[in-house]
């Protein structure tokens, strides 16, 4: 149940020199968060304790350090710009206080274990480790769609939760690190997921040693230059569109592509074990043009070839031939699985019907609340229910007078984001009530999550799905998509309020989102 900040654990027998400020447990700090158990200590000098909200009733995590002041001005100025950022694999930051003798974060509690400790049992399977470095991009796209750097990935500020949901803790804005270092660092993770070992010696963890503490982690196997040996030499089993792709996000003389660039990529390749080998015919993302040729337009511009457009033609070409197969082999089965029914077709005879694409639960990549009429912007927490599988939890508005939120603004919404464009076939949309106005939106862009943001964000989403006014029942399903068009980004845009029913007033909550598509 490991709640590491930033860095390695500080060994047991180095206790800070201070106790003026120093934490006990049973204490209520704020007069609202109680202290329970010390979990462990940081290499930044703090101390990360499990606490109870005792208001919501709800586990936290109190990362603490004394004296405050201006010792915790950086601390304080991180948990501040990450609660801006609102994402299923963000750790929610609840509060941030300096009481001057000591200064204190409060964050979501994350029962589970870092990637750094869960490593400690072996190396991660290939399909697992893809999944967490897709996460890890996920959040960094969000985080940088804001401008903002995180400036702190490494195995110890990856969470995985018991339900096996991947979390990036303590961000960092001292200004230490870019952009392009957190795309970095998810190489870093890949190859220690892969691995168990640490890629990057000469600043393994802002400033710790491999070879400190406890919780040390052991340095990448090198050759006799400092070369850092591919994850396929160091065990079996790893793919090798994998094995590329760690060591391009390694290797400093390539650029790497955006962060969410890479979200979609790791996105693509995250898939079921059994579909591995489909990976091979479509080829991995790669960030640098052959020696020997004249660089093509991409990578002249970001310092990489993509190589999706000719795994475009391969995934057609191998399309056409399946199809082909199916015809010489007289293959007469429904597309749909309808086994038994008479086949229809308006095709010649003797020609195939290509089969419709098999249609899934899309993975929301990025989700947020848009709130552009309200500087108070206190209706924005646990956007990440409305994503969790879990329709008994969601994310809900304040009460309102009336069903147009108090004549106070225009609307509020819920933003997707798929990582990568789709073919999508229907959005769905459980609700607390009946009787919501809705309008589903589709748009190119992101925006800061602010409210001049969100203003940006709802005057550009023009391309209108459906609108469902006065909605009679609790799911609401649009299905208005464009079969020949591909979308990433959706605004599920709320202009009326259904009445609460069992109170005066106009509450809308939002259950679970559902995006199907191919």
């Amino acid at each position: 149940m490991t709640q590491v900040g930033e860095g390695q654990e500080a060994d047991e027998s180095a206790p800070p020199v201070m106790t003026f400020g120093a934490p006990t447990a049973g204490e209520i700090l704020a007069e609202r968060y109680e202290l329970v158990e010390h979990i462990n200590n940081d290499s930044a000098g703090r101390l990360v304790w499990r606490g109870v909200d005792v208001i919501l009733r709800r586990p936290v995590a109190v990362v603490l350090r004394y004296p405050g002041g201006d010792s915790a001005t950086e601390m304080l100025q991180a948990a501040v710009a990450a609660s801006r950022v609102i994402h299923p694999n963000l750790v929610g930051v609840y509060d941030a206080i300096d009481e001057a003798e000591r200064a204190y974060v409060v964050r979501e509690w994350v029962d589970g274990q870092s990637l750094r400790d869960l490593a400690t049992e072996g190396p991660l399977d290939p399909a697992r480790a893809t999944a967490i470095g897709n996460a890890v991009a996920s959040a960094l796209a969000a985080v940088h769609a804001t401008g903002m750097v995180h400036g702190n990935v490494h195995p110890g500020t990856v969470m995985i939760s018991d339900e096996g949901r991947v979390v990036l803790a303590d961000a960092r804005t001292d200004g230490a690190d870019s952009q392009e270092n957190d795309i970095r660092a998810v190489g870093g993770v890949l190859y220690f997921a892969l691995t168990g070992h640490w890629p990057h010696a000469e600043a393994p963890l802002h400033g710790a040693t491999a070879g400190h503490g406890r919780a040390a982690i052991p340095d990448a196997v090198r050759d006799a230059s400092g070369g850092i040996a591919a994850p396929r030499q160091v065990r079996a089993g790893v793919p090798a569109y994998l094995d590329d792709l760690t060591m391009d996000l390694l290797d400093a003389e390539i650029a790497p592509p955006s962060s969410d660039v890479l979200a979609a990529e790791l996105a693509r390749l995250d898939v079921p074990a059994e579909e591995e080998h489909y990976l091979d015919s479509t080829g991995p993302l790669r960030f640098t043009a052959d020696t020997e040729d004249e660089p093509s337009p991409l990578a002249a511009a970001g310092g990489r070839k993509v190589a999706v457009g000719i795994a475009s033609l391969l995934a057609v070409a191998l399309v056409g031939l399946l199809i082909g197969i199916s015809a010489l082999n007289g293959d007469d089965k429904d597309p749909q699985g309808n086994a038994g029914a008479a086949p229809t077709s308006s095709a010649p005879a003797g020609e195939a019907t290509p089969a419709a694409a098999t249609v899934r639960n899309l993975n929301v990549q990025g989700i947020r609340i848009i709130d552009p009429d309200s500087r108070k912007r206190d209706e924005l927490d646990d956007a990440d229910k409305i994503i969790d599988g879990d329709n008994d939890k969601g994310w809900e508005t304040d009460r309102y007078p009336n069903a147009t939120y108090g004549n106070l603004k225009d609307g509020m919404g819920v933003w997707l984001d798929l990582g990568s464009p789709h073919t999508v076939k229907s959005v769905q949309a459980v609700l607390s009530g009946r009787g919501a106005t809705a309008r589903l939106l589709a748009g190119t862009g992101t925006f800061p999550s602010s409210s001049n943001g969100d203003k940006q964000l709802v005057e550009s989403y023009k391309t209108e799905i459906g609108v469902l006014k006065e909605h009679d029942g609790t799911t609401m399903t649009f299905n208005g998509f464009n079969a020949d068009e591909k979308y990433r980004y959706l605004l599920l845009w709320f202009t009326e309020l259904p009445p609460t029913g069992d109170e005066d007033g106009f509450r809308l909550g939002v259950q679970e989102i559902t995006v199907q598509g191919s």
